[in-house]
C-alpha cells in the first residue's frame, strides 16, 4: 500500500471522527432538550391547576354562638364541604365588621381541599354521599372554580386550600436585600485590591486559589459555616431572614470577586496608563475611570449570584429556615421562610393537594430565575464593550 492510500484512509478515518463526534454532540444537546422539556411540561401539567380553587355558596350565620363555635355558623351537610381555615376566620370577621353579628350572609366561602380535588378530576377521599351532594349543588351552580388568589395571598397553612405563597415571598425578599448589602461591597472592594493594588506574591496567590476553590464547594458547607459563626458564635436569631442573608452572603461572595475581577481585567491598561499619564493617583484611576467602565459586568456577575442564592436551600436549611410561616415576617429578625424551603415542605407533605401547590411553587421560583437570568443578559448585551 503505498503513502498517498494510507494518507486518504488517514483523511477518511478523520472525516468520519468528526461526523461521529458532531452526532454525539447533537444527540446530547436533544437529549438534555427532552429532559428539559420533559421537565417543564409536566411541571406545568401538574400545576396549571392550582391557579384555580374551588368555591361553594352557603348561608353563613354570624351570631354570638358562632363566634364561640365557628362550625356552628354553616348546616350540617354543609360544614365537611367548606374549609376549617374559612370558619376559623369567623370570629375575626366579626371583630373587624360589627354589623355582621346577628345575621344570615350567603357567601361564596373556599371548598374543603378534597372537595376541590374532586372538582378538578382528581383522586380524593369523598365518600359517594358526599360526591352525590356536591353533584347536586353543582347542578345547582353552588359550587365552581375561582382564581386562586389565595395562594399569592396568604402565609403557609396546615389546610391545602388555605397555603399560599406570601410568607416566603416576603422573607425571599428580605433575605435577597440583606445578601446584596453584605456580600456585594465587601466583593467588590476585595476584587478591586486584588485585581488593581495587591502585589504578587505567595499570599496574594494563596488568597486567589482559596476564593477559586470556594466557589465550587457545595453550598451546605456554608449553611453549617452560617450556623457557627451567625448563630452559635454571634447570636443571630435562628430561622430568621438575618441569618440567611449573612449565610448566603457568605456562598456569594466568592462567585462576585470572580466576576469583578474579570471585569476589571477587561478592562485595557491604555486606559490606566492615559488617566496616570494626566497626573490621577491610583485610586483616582480605579474610582473615575476603571470602575465606571467595568460596571455593567460587575452588575451581571451580582445578578447571576443573586439568582443562584435565591434558588438555594441546603444552607437555609441548615440555620432553620425550613420553618412553618403562616404570617409574612415584619423584620429582618423574624422567623422567615424562603420559596425554595417552602416548596420543599409541601413536597414532603402527603396530603395530595399539595402536589399541584408544590408544581406551581416550582414555576413560580423557576419564573423568577429566568427574570434575573434575562435581566443580566439583556444589561451585558446593551452596556457590553468591546476593545
Amino acid at each position: 500500500m503505498d503513502k498517498e492510500t494510507r494518507r486518504l484512509k488517514r483523511i477518511k478515518r478523520r472525516y468520519r471522527g468528526e461526523i461521529s463526534f458532531r452526532l454525539l454532540s447533537i444527540s446530547a444537546i436533544v437529549l438534555a432538550a427532552s429532559f428539559l422539556v420533559f421537565f417543564l411540561s409536566d411541571m406545568v401539567r401538574t400545576g396549571y391547576t392550582a391557579f384555580e380553587q374551588t368555591v361553594v355558596q352557603t348561608e353563613i350565620t354570624y351570631d354570638a354562638d358562632t363566634v364561640e363555635i365557628p362550625q356552628l355558623s354553616v348546616s350540617e351537610e354543609m360544614s365537611d364541604l367548606v374549609s376549617r381555615g374559612f370558619l376559623r376566620l369567623i370570629p375575626q370577621m366579626v371583630e373587624e365588621n360589627p354589623k355582621l353579628m346577628n345575621t344570615t350572609q350567603t357567601q361564596w366561602v373556599l371548598a374543603e381541599a378534597e372537595v376541590d380535588q374532586y372538582i378538578k378530576g382528581k383522586p380524593n377521599k369523598l365518600s359517594e354521599e358526599e360526591i352525590a351532594h356536591i353533584d347536586s349543588l353543582k347542578k345547582e351552580g353552588k359550587v365552581k372554580l375561582v382564581f386562586n388568589k389565595w395562594f399569592f395571598t396568604n402565609g403557609d397553612s396546615k389546610l391545602p386550600e388555605m397555603a399560599g405563597l406570601l410568607s416566603a415571598v416576603i422573607g425571599t425578599i428580605y433575605v435577597l436585600i440583606l445578601t446584596m448589602m453584605f456580600s456585594v461591597p465587601i466583593g467588590v472592594m476585595t476584587a478591586i485590591y486584588l485585581e488593581e493594588f495587591a502585589p504578587d506574591n505567595w499570599f496574594t496567590r494563596i488568597i486567589e486559589v482559596n476564593i477559586n476553590n470556594l466557589a465550587a464547594i457545595p453550598s451546605i458547607i456554608f449553611g453549617l459555616l452560617g450556623l457557627a459563626i451567625f448563630i452559635n458564635l454571634f447570636g443571630v436569631p435562628r430561622s430568621s431572614a438575618l441569618a440567611g442573608g449573612l449565610t448566603l452572603s457568605l456562598m456569594s461572595l466568592p462567585v462576585i470577586i470572580i466576576s469583578t475581577r474579570a471585569a476589571l481585567s477587561s478592562v485595557p491598561d491604555t486606559i490606566r496608563q492615559a488617566a496616570q499619564g494626566v497626573g490621577a493617583s491610583p485610586w483616582q484611576v480605579v474610582w473615575h475611570h476603571i470602575l465606571p467602565l467595568s460596571l455593567p459586568g460587575i452588575m451581571t456577575g451580582t445578578i447571576i449570584s443573586m439568582a443562584h442564592a435565591i434558588g438555594e436551600t441546603a444552607p437555609l436549611l441548615i440555620v432553620g429556615m425550613l420553618a412553618y410561616i403562616p404570617t409574612a415576617p415584619t423584620g429582618v429578625t423574624q422567623a422567615a421562610t424562603v420559596l425554595p424551603a417552602q416548596i420543599y415542605t409541601w413536597s414532603g407533605d402527603s396530603l395530595r393537594a399539595y402536589t399541584e401547590r408544590t408544581a406551581l411553587g416550582i414555576i413560580v421560583l423557576l419564573s423568577v430565575l429566568l427574570l434575573l437570568n434575562a435581566v443580566a443578559v439583556v444589561l451585558r448585551n446593551k452596556y457590553e464593550r468591546k476593545w
